[in-house]
């Protein structure tokens, strides 16, 4: 089946890594790639009186966006041919998130790939804080390819969860796409701060994700730890972890994981892949 693959780009060399990491990672599947420049609002109208000058800011800014995207395009055509990927440019002069939905609506998106500089990036005035942008107030499939990732055949994907949360067959059916392509696994991750035993709640929601993905290798793990961060980067290090997904709903403990490391032991941010998935 056909995928629409959205891809931002600020011409970066994080935004060149998403784009690198996306056609690797879709390698098997018929893809339409969108490459989307966004014109940043205040270089739109930064310093400038309005009436007389925004057609010329305009033109020029636009110019200069359509010859980077068509460098990016010989660039990416310099890559080894893949008979299955179809490339499409965007140039926007609208707000970002404004951007992206727009896309997602025309062009009927299934997934979008973006690059960001690991934690840090998240929170920064680049691409980075767009990215979290995108995450929180999108409902479209995100894969979030940090600045040091580099593809490998996802082996052993984790999938944190506090099990709180009901999970849609949408979610699920993204999740078994994803690992039945690669032929990977899926290692579901549950941390408590201490020995704590599951809610009946949380066993029931246990029970569905157990039944759902019957047909798919899977296997359940429980770590203590009171930090949650820690938690998920010993689990990395432990396993043949390459990507990690998680589902948006319970926005607490999913930004406690995404966008709240800052201490340098914890380094999953800028190596591993993200898949954000919402209902």
């Amino acid at each position: 089946m056909m995928k629409n693959i959205l891809i931002p780009t600020d011409f970066s060399d994080n935004s060149w890594n998403a784009i690198v990491y996306a056609l690797s990672f879709f390698r098997k599947v018929k893809c339409n790639f969108f490459l989307l420049h966004v014109s940043p609002y205040e270089e739109m109208m930064g310093g400038t009186t309005f009436y007389d000058t925004t057609n010329s800011v305009v033109e020029n800014t636009t110019h200069s966006h359509k010859e980077q995207m068509r460098l990016l395009q010989k660039k990416i055509e310099k890559l080894p041919l893949n008979t299955k990927h179809q490339f499409f440019t965007i140039n926007e002069h609208i707000f970002f998130i404004d951007a992206i939905r727009k896309q997602i609506a025309h062009k009927h998106i299934d997934f979008i790939v973006m690059g960001t500089k690991g934690a840090s990036g998240l929170k920064e005035k680049t691409i980075g804080s767009n990215t979290g942008d995108v995450i929180t107030k999108v409902k479209c499939p995100v894969l979030v390819v940090p600045e040091k990732a580099t593809y490998t055949r996802p082996r052993e994907i984790a999938f944190p969860t506090d099990y709180n949360i009901s999970y849609k067959n949408r979610v699920l059916h993204t999740i078994a796409e994803i690992l039945d392509v690669h032929n990977t696994c899926l290692r579901i991750l549950h941390v408590t701060k201490k020995n704590q035993k599951l809610s009946g709640l949380q066993e029931k929601n246990k029970d569905f994700l157990d039944d759902a993905l019957e047909d798919i290798e899977h296997s359940f793990h429980f770590l203590s730890n009171p930090n949650i961060e820690e938690a998920v980067q010993c689990f990395v290090e432990s396993r043949d972890i390459t990507m990690i997904t998680m589902i948006a709903k319970n926005l607490n403990f999913f930004q406690r994981i995404l966008f709240h490391p800052t201490v340098e032991k914890i380094s999953y941010h800028t190596t591993i892949p993200f898949l954000v998935l919402h209902e």
